[in-house]
């Protein structure tokens, strides 16, 4: 599989479980767009973490009581897009 290929599948996957935890279609859901934005409250955002470490197999740095404090960039689906993919790459490293 060539990289270009893998990175598009990295973001269709993080897309479809925010896609799901916010209970819309994945057409719905931007990049530029925030958690709040769609929908997830803490509950779904602990949820959404959960399932993004169990899709990918990979520890995600998160606090639930410091979610700014985290070292994970939560702002937008695309910044968690950047972070899955930096997990990916430092676990393959």
């Amino acid at each position: 599989m060539n990289m270009q290929a893998q990175v598009v599948s990295i973001e269709a996957q993080v897309i479809a479980i925010i896609a799901e935890q916010a209970v819309l279609d994945v057409a719905d859901v931007s990049a530029a767009q925030s958690l709040e934005s769609l929908g997830i409250d803490s509950l779904g955002l602990v949820e959404t973490i959960f399932a993004i470490e169990e899709a990918f197999d990979i520890s995600v740095p998160f606090n639930a009581n410091e979610p700014s404090k985290s070292g994970f960039d939560l702002t937008s689906v695309a910044s968690i897009v950047a972070a899955v993919e930096g997990l990916i790459a430092q676990k393959a490293a």
